[in-house]
């Protein structure tokens, strides 16, 4: 008897994705919708952003056919902020480099994101995607050409954060797996 196929991984950036920002006035002119929580009180005054993640993201990333996985700076911040308020268990942290990349010897190598080559590994060849607000066509080829398995960079508006647009996206390419 074979084992299963792993699932796939679910690679996600908080800033941007889960916690939008950057809009202009023009954009929103009443500002981004909260969602401040009883227990967000104390939090909120140390990342006073946190009201404006949807706490609706959380059941609707539980209910995905993936392994979630904090690939954000926040780090094992995210297992203390982020979980709790969305209802999700401490999740795995992708621990990055002390440094940054060093350039490539190609434009596209000098082109990526300095979370790609670290999400890659970490996977180690199993089927991930990625939900970050910097992706570039340059990941896309990077990963493409570096990773054995399925991938797939979703790039979210910071502006916006996820949407039910990248929702469906994401659920589509999790269920449709050869």
């Amino acid at each position: 008897m074979t084992d299963p196929a792993p699932r796939p991984l679910l690679f996600l950036d908080v800033d941007g994705p889960l916690i939008p920002f950057g809009a202009t006035r023009d954009q929103l002119p009443h500002g981004y919708p909260t969602y401040p929580t009883p227990s967000s009180r104390e939090a909120s005054l140390e990342h006073p952003l946190l009201d404006r993640m949807n706490p609706g993201y959380g059941p609707r990333l539980a209910a995905l056919p993936c392994d979630l996985v904090w690939a954000t700076t926040w780090a094992e911040d995210a297992n203390e902020c982020i979980s709790p308020r969305l209802g999700l268990p401490r999740l795995p942290v992708v621990d990055w480099p002390d440094s940054p990349d060093s350039p490539g010897s190609d434009d596209i190598e000098d082109a990526l994101h300095w979370k790609t080559r670290a999400l890659v590994a970490w996977a180690a060849g199993r089927p991930f995607a990625w939900l970050d607000d910097e992706i570039t066509d340059a990941d896309r080829a990077w990963v493409s050409a570096h990773h054995p398995g399925r991938a797939l960079l979703l790039r979210v508006g910071p502006t916006v954060g996820l949407t039910d647009a990248d929702f469906i996206a994401l659920d589509r390419w999790l269920r449709d797996r050869p």
